[in-house]
């Protein structure tokens, strides 16, 4: 079992205090500080020659320095505040005022009342930020001779900072008029404080629903509009602009931001994260009166579009945007970037580590929840519940109370705590010393609102008295509030996080767009098939804690209260097929899912308790999981799939222009008329786009409206057409696959082995021309490679089983050929390079 995943948290607490010197020349005075120790010893420091019996100080005031939701403020802050209030300051750290006017000032900080009108951010750009800055700018510039407006993606972790970046960006641009809609409101916050409070930022207004209005804006300075997509974008009963809202659409915006991308784009996913959540809660997160959204026939105009995303993938899979048009930075990015910082003043070091902690459960408790073929354990079943608020329950009330006990490690099971387990018996949450120590706040990830209201009355029972120094939150359903509110009774469960201990119970609130410093582990408790509703809750807890140290040698030095961060899942299965799925698909700079999964598990190691012992998983085990369960039917259904190729505006515009690529195509039965089919279908693109903008002004006829029916419906038709006729390309590439001696890995593989004539023969098309159309975008690479790869691994599989070998001719692959093995060792081994 792995130990050094758990190292606890420093000993600190920070406090402001205050105290009287008892020298008459200091009557009427407060000296204001602060320290991160005891109160006492630190003024005491301050007078180093005092009399032994005999205190020449009175300490007045001695408070915490946290605020609720784990950030911390100093006597600096203090100090300004007092200025700003225009409290006499004759020196240094001394105040002329008394105890009640300072402690009414340091209440008003911990609720963020303090109305401080003066910047106080003043925090440089790091690597990655400079460098997605150059990136874009660079595209943008390039791409200013194209008829389109230029679009590009930030594949940007959480703490990427977004926000701060995309405003060095605007700067960089000239950009005076920006407009950011996002799918998620609740993340207004740290868009208006980066603006407001940075010293970048002098002079720029921000307009928003509950700040400045628009009438008052200054557009001879730089203006930030922010609104939600569903208010901006949704339309009014008659199918038109909310007239409240259409000075948004007359004005020609330098750049469109579109945050929290993997929302609106795509419903699934937001359905998915939200489905568990009452009905006012999902219409939140989606937005109402807006069909699907396609920027192309966006009603506003722009020179410029900025998406970002945490978890883009389905915006990378369908080759909404190429190579060229991403920047990414991942978690992997982000941890290697602290590992190799060289110097002081690392700017990573604040970032914590996640560890995931799976645990399969014992059978007297898993038995009740496991369906399927392959007897998967549903933990939607396992905490089925019904009921509301205090009549709640557990439909499986028994086992649920077991798997409480078992967290908390006083669980009895023969074989769970069987003697000769000795070392490998698993750290349970609850019980474990080390995590004990840091698991002070924790998310528990539940199924619906009644499992949440179900484990709250659970917990608060008789014989769970382990929790009653708890305060258990549920945010969950319409009283726990919409959005960004659904944090303030969160926060104030919170109140001296290093002292109190809060579980928050949520089926969807809090998972996405909020940052809770305390927040040191999240439970996993709810079934979800995709990457982007897993990871985004997931990335909850990994929020940086820190505090300043002014009783250190260095003024800036922090002390770091979260070194490491920990999910824990109790259906590791599901676990390992996430992380597969997650590191697979994220990282487009490699090749290899092996390579990719051992990247991302190296920064985000994986303890996995399978019943018999506790041990870190590595890539190859995950990948195995991950492909248990399935079939061969099912992998050669990946084929057929329409994510495969990619047939928007902007892939058939490129398509179109690059006569090789049309000709190639139109080569193969089926294309002859591809190039008109084509300019057709943009046409009828820029039509629809004019009538939908007339529909902004005025109210359609019945035959403007059919008009538009009929249009949308012929455009849709002929586009589909064009994509079941690349996906029959696709479907022939397995095909090429088992006729090939060679054992294909990825797709640079298929387009490189020797056998170019075969490939023609099955597919209709060079390799250079399969090339071309892959650079073009037409193709998906990312998602062909993945295939390939879990295609061929079940193949391997099936033959290790059989006792054959994979090793067919005794090849070795090298980076883009194979070479026979006698060939390796005589042109490498007997015939040595000289040194």
């Amino acid at each position: 079992m792995p130990n050094d995943f758990f190292n606890g948290r420093p000993s600190v607490d920070p406090r402001i205090y205050a105290y009287q010197d008892t020298n008459p020349q200091y009557d009427g005075l407060l000296k204001v500080g602060f320290t991160n120790t005891n109160t006492f010893e630190r003024v005491s420091q301050q007078y180093p020659t005092r009399r032994p019996g005999r205190l020449p100080f009175r300490i007045v005031l001695d408070e915490s320095a946290m605020r609720d939701d784990g950030s911390t403020f100093t006597d600096h802050y203090v100090h300004k505040i007092l200025r700003q209030k225009n409290i006499p300051n004759p020196s240094g750290e001394w105040f002329k005022c008394n105890v009640n006017v300072l402690k009414s000032i340091i209440i008003s900080i911990k609720n963020y009342n303090e109305h401080l009108s003066d910047r106080i951010y003043d925090f440089k750009m790091r690597p990655e930020q400079i460098a997605a800055i150059k990136k874009t700018s660079n595209y943008f510039q390039t791409s200013k001779k194209d008829k389109k407006t230029p679009r590009f993606l930030w594949n940007a972790k959480m703490r990427f900072g977004k926000s701060f970046t995309a405003y060095q960006l605007a700067k960089k641009e000239g950009w005076k008029k920006i407009l950011i809609l996002t799918f998620k409101p609740a993340v207004q916050n740290a868009w208006e404080d980066d603006l407001l409070l940075h010293k970048d930022f002098v002079d720029w207004q921000f307009v928003s629903k509950n700040n400045l209005n628009f009438k008052k804006v200054n557009f001879s300075k730089p203006v930030v509009c922010f609104g939600s997509f569903q208010d901006y974008l949704g339309k009014n009963k008659a199918g038109g602009i909310k007239s409240k809202n259409e000075w948004v659409h007359t004005i020609n915006w330098d750049c469109v931001i579109f945050d929290e991308y993997h929302y609106g784009a795509w419903r699934d996913a937001a359905k998915e994260l939200f489905e568990a959540e009452d009905r006012k809660e999902i219409r939140f997160s989606e937005g109402v009166g807006i069909d699907y959204f396609d920027e192309q026939n966006l009603p506003i105009t722009t020179r410029s579009y900025l998406y970002l995303s945490g978890t883009p993938f389905r915006a990378i899979e369908s080759g909404e945007f190429i190579e060229e048009q991403i920047f990414n930075w991942t978690y992997s990015d982000e941890q290697s970037a602290k590992i190799s910082w060289r110097g002081d003043n690392n700017p990573y070091l604040s970032l914590p580590k996640m560890v995931m902690l799976t645990y399969k459960l014992p059978d007297s408790i898993r038995k009740i929840a496991e369906k399927g073929e392959f007897d998967e354990f549903d933990l939607n079943t396992f905490f089925t519940a019904t009921g509301q608020k205090n009549s709640a329950k557990f439909k499986y009330h028994t086992e649920v109370q077991k798997w409480v006990n078992l967290i908390k490690g006083s669980f009895e099971d023969e074989l769970y705590n069987n003697l000769k387990m000795g070392s490998n018996k698993p750290p349970m949450p609850f019980s474990h010393y080390d995590l004990l120590k840091v698991l002070n706040h924790t998310l528990w990830f539940m199924p619906s609102i009644s499992a949440c209201h179900a484990m709250k009355n659970l917990l608060i029972e008789r014989q769970n008295i382990f929790f009653k120094d708890y305060k258990i939150i549920v945010a969950a359903g319409n009283e726990a509030g919409i959005g960004v509110k659904a944090l303030e009774p969160v926060k104030k469960a919170m109140a001296e996080p290093l002292n109190s201990k809060t579980i928050t119970l949520t089926c969807g609130k809090l998972t996405t767009g909020v940052s809770i410093k305390p927040w040191n582990g999240i439970f996993m408790l709810r079934n979800t098939s995709t990457p982007e509703t897993y990871f985004q809750a997931a990335f909850r807890v990994q929020t940086p804690w820190t505090v300043k140290n002014f009783d250190g040698k260095s003024p800036n030095e922090e002390i770091i209260l979260k070194d490491e961060c920990y999910v824990f899942d109790f259906a590791p299965d599901r676990a390992l097929k996430l992380i597969a799925d997650y590191s697979c698909r994220l990282n487009i700079n490699e090749n290899n899912p092996e390579a990719k999964v051992a990247e991302f598990i190296k920064f985000l190691p994986v303890i996995s308790y399978d019943g018999s012992s506790m041990v870190q998983v590595d890539a190859e085990q995950i990948l195995d999981m991950a492909m248990s369960g399935t079939s061969a039917t099912l992998l050669a259904r990946r084929w057929e799939s329409a994510l495969l190729v990619n047939v928007d505006n902007n892939t058939l515009s490129r398509l179109m222009n690059n006569k090789d690529a049309i000709d190639a195509l139109m080569n193969i039965e089926g294309f002859r008329n591809l190039k008109e089919d084509i300019a057709t279908i943009i046409n009828k693109s820029d039509l629809i786009k004019k009538i939908k903008e007339k529909a902004n002004s005025k109210d359609l006829t019945k035959k403007e409206k059919k008009e538009l029916s009929d249009e949308e419906k012929e455009f849709k038709n002929m586009r589909q057409q064009i994509q079941k006729k690349l996906i029959q390309f696709a479907t022939r590439i397995p095909v090429f696959m088992y006729l090939t001696d060679y054992r294909e890995r990825t797709l640079k593989d298929v387009i490189t082995q020797l056998e170019s004539d075969l490939f023609n023969k099955v597919t209709g098309l060079r390799v250079k021309d399969f090339e071309l159309l892959l650079s073009l975008g037409v193709f998906n690479s990312g998602l062909m490679n993945d295939a390939i790869y879990k295609f061929k691994r079940y193949e391997d599989s099936s033959l290790r089983y059989m006792g054959y070998s994979i090793r067919q001719d005794d090849r070795v692959g090298l980076f883009d050929t194979v070479i026979k093995k006698k060939d390796l060792m005589k042109e490498f081994i007997n015939n040595p390079r000289p040194k």
